[in-house]
């Protein structure tokens, strides 16, 4: 509504806008790229649905859950970083690494020498920026990076025309696969307010998965269609993989990519499923809390039929504009009886959902209507116990440092937020 007027009102102005940032799904944008999940034949991907959420989301074109997984939790910027490190020195095939943010800094230089050793020793390096942030990195080493033999591509560059779609859709997914085999997925980008080498006071909280097994060909894969996009169509990756990777565990895990390149809502459609579905708990902790009135409005109905609900937000994040625009949600929940939890120590940046104990969600989207609605985003859904018995383990640690509701709004803090309300669909 707000293009339509923005459009008749003042043409002059709101055309060129809405070329430039308006939009959300693009069915041509999305028939150019790669088909995001490859066809696989494997006894592991099993054939009917053991969770309506898991129907919800084949349906819509998401690949089935792969059993045979292994799952690890990495709770801390350090224990990410040291990952990382670890998988890049043991490639002995390929790196692919795309990442929203990659820092000028002690975490981001790293990240690219080492990348630039493995590429001069002949491992295919492919790194992929969004063209939102590309100018935070150092510009002297990507250009070693390249020189050393490693590729790199922009997602949808800011200045480069003609546009290959609105510039308000960026690309937020953080993918790393190696060898096709072992990956790295969640919501921290590669620098150092994120993660590094030693803890560093006031780092965000955050929380990254390491996986590997039969999920990962799925992880691969969205990396692949992104990497074609910018690429401007150029692969090295040979044949699709017919079969999925080796069983290495027993975790039973879905990847679900979301964005304009999806030609439906399916991450939206399986969170809002879940919140309906929900009996005993809905836990979610995200850094950005802007929903839309149909998941409001799911919150509310299950905290009335009794369901424990708990919203981790930070106390302040780094973007006001976005807690005065969630800010009367947060209190619309806190209301009829939720928990709102501000989690005090520092900026908390992670994206987790539970949802009884059926189901667990972590990846790159927020809970606001960028995440849900704008950017290409990227999650994996965990339906096995020992893995939601880690998560639920990892979310009360988070709990003990929150406070238990939210500071009561002065007048223009009141008159703030209602007002963010009104806009936080454009946010």
């Amino acid at each position: 509504m707000a293009w339509l007027l923005a459009i008749v009102l003042v043409p002059y102005v709101g055309v060129p806008l809405y070329f430039l940032i308006g939009g959300r799904k693009h069915r041509r944008l999305a028939a150019r790229k790669a088909p995001l999940y490859p066809r696989t034949r494997s006894s592991a991907t099993g054939t009917e649905a053991q969770h309506a959420v898991e129907r919800v989301l084949v349906t819509a074109g998401a690949p089935r859950p792969t059993s045979g997984n292994q799952l690890e939790m990495l709770a801390t910027g350090e224990a990410t970083f040291a990952r990382i490190t670890q998988l890049f020195a043991s490639a002995e095939r390929s790196i692919d690494v795309s990442t929203f943010i990659l820092g000028d800094d002690e975490c981001g230089n790293a990240v690219l020498e080492q990348l630039a050793r493995k590429a001069t020793a002949g491992v295919r390096v492919r790194l992929l920026l969004d063209g939102l942030f590309a100018f935070r990195s150092n510009r002297k080493s990507l250009a070693r990076f390249t020189k050393a033999g490693g590729k790199l591509a922009v997602f949808m560059p800011l200045l480069r025309l003609p546009f290959r779609g609105p510039a308000n859709l960026r690309n937020h997914r953080k993918i790393i696969v190696v060898d096709g085999q072992r990956a790295i997925l969640g919501g921290m980008n590669l620098a150092i307010e994120y993660m590094g080498p030693v803890p560093l006071p006031g780092r965000w909280r955050d929380l990254s998965l390491a996986m590997s097994g039969p999920a990962v060909i799925h992880l691969h894969a969205v990396f692949r269609s992104d990497w074609e996009f910018a690429a401007l169509g150029g692969s090295d990756d040979g044949p699709a993989l017919e079969f999925l990777p080796p069983q290495t565990g027993s975790a039973r895990l879905q990847v679900v990519a979301s964005g304009p390149d999806v030609l439906l809502d399916t991450y939206y459609d399986a969170i809002l499923s879940a919140l309906f579905q929900a009996r005993k708990r809905i836990w979610v902790a995200t850094p950005y809390f802007i929903p839309d009135e149909s998941i409001t409005r799911a919150l509310v109905l299950a905290i009335r039929r009794g369901v424990d609900v708990r919203i981790v937000v930070p106390a302040r994040s780094n973007h006001i504009t976005a807690d005065i625009a969630g800010g009367s949600y947060l209190r619309q929940i806190e209301d009829v009886g939720g928990h709102v939890c501000p989690y005090l120590p520092s900026m908390m940046h992670a994206k987790v959902a539970l949802i009884d104990s059926e189901i667990g969600v972590l990846g790159s989207a927020n809970l606001d209507m960028r995440s849900l609605f704008l950017d290409y985003e990227i999650a994996v859904f965990a339906y096995s116990q020992p893995e939601l018995d880690e998560l639920t383990k990892w979310f009360e640690s988070l709990l003990a440092d929150c406070a238990h509701e939210l500071d009561r709004p002065g007048r223009t803090r009141a008159l703030a937020e209602d007002l963010g309300r009104l806009l936080a669909p454009l946010m």
